[in-house]
């Protein structure tokens, strides 16, 4: 049993659903992603995506593609991303942490050496949305045995055929894209998502989170009502973008959170 495991045994025993938020490691600087990682469980989060910077995020959309970019040109690397776990495990040894990127990094740095690494940083689950499950044996099956879950995308695109093959070596949860696209582009439609959710959760026990495209309260209650949870990251990340101050950007969290949990 993993945290995440945890976490989701938790919510199913208290009747709620998990609210997933995302933010940059390092952007717009490490000290001010650290302090609003660190807000982030007080303000209702149930498990936190920290993204590690990438220079060429294929899957993110302008928001998340600059974040990383300022991280990157502050300094911010992978080991400064695993210090940044290391000091939030400091003061919470209970809220997961997935790790979300790209495989380069991980394969720079040796994959035996990162999973030792993460796993003594902290963290509970890695999503590398450029490795597909015929990848496996890379990095997905040893992240498992190394006791961390291996969190798969499925997405509007992932038919009949091919869901097996995503789900296959998938632990933790099921992250759903909601639209066919990158982050931070059309809103989700809870009626949209609602037949996908119900498709994926025919083929697996794994709680399923829908992301992408959701930015208000009112999104996150309606789309975390047809799935057990709702994750937001782009529009957390424009605030850090605009300058926002974190308790502004916590106290916008908080309110998304409210609203998941409200369904």
């Amino acid at each position: 049993m993993t945290r995440i495991d945890d976490t989701f045994a938790r919510l199913r025993a208290e009747g709620k659903k998990a609210f997933v938020a995302y933010v940059m490691a390092g952007d717009p600087d490490e000290a001010t992603a650290l302090e609003i990682i660190k807000g982030l469980p007080g303000a209702g989060v149930d498990i936190i995506e920290m993204g590690l910077p990438f220079t060429d995020p294929m899957a993110d959309g302008p928001t998340i593609q600059l974040a990383g970019q300022r991280a990157l040109d502050g300094g911010m690397t992978l080991e400064k991303t695993l210090a940044t776990a290391r000091a939030f495990r400091e003061t919470d040894q209970t809220t997961p942490i997935v790790l979300m990127g790209y495989y380069n990094p991980i394969y720079s740095r040796g994959v035996d050496r990162f999973l030792e690494d993460a796993k003594a940083a902290g963290i509970d689950g890695l999503i590398v949305v450029d490795l597909p499950p015929e990848e496996d044996s890379e990095l997905c099956i040893p992240a498992q045995a190394a006791g961390m879950n291996f969190i798969r995308l499925a997405t509007p695109t992932t038919d009949d055929a091919r869901l097996p093959k995503v789900l296959q070596n998938t632990s933790g949860f099921v992250y759903y894209v909601s639209i066919t696209g990158i982050t931070g582009a059309a809103e989700a439609q809870a009626t949209d998502v609602a037949p996908e959710v119900a498709r994926i959760k025919s083929a697996t026990d794994l709680p399923v989170i829908v992301g992408f495209g959701i930015k208000t309260p009112e999104a996150a209650q309606s789309i975390a009502g047809v799935a057990d949870g709702a994750v937001v990251g782009s529009a957390i990340v424009k605030l850090v973008e605009e300058g926002k101050p974190v308790p502004e950007i916590l106290a916008y969290v908080a309110s998304l959170a409210d609203g998941a949990h409200r369904a």
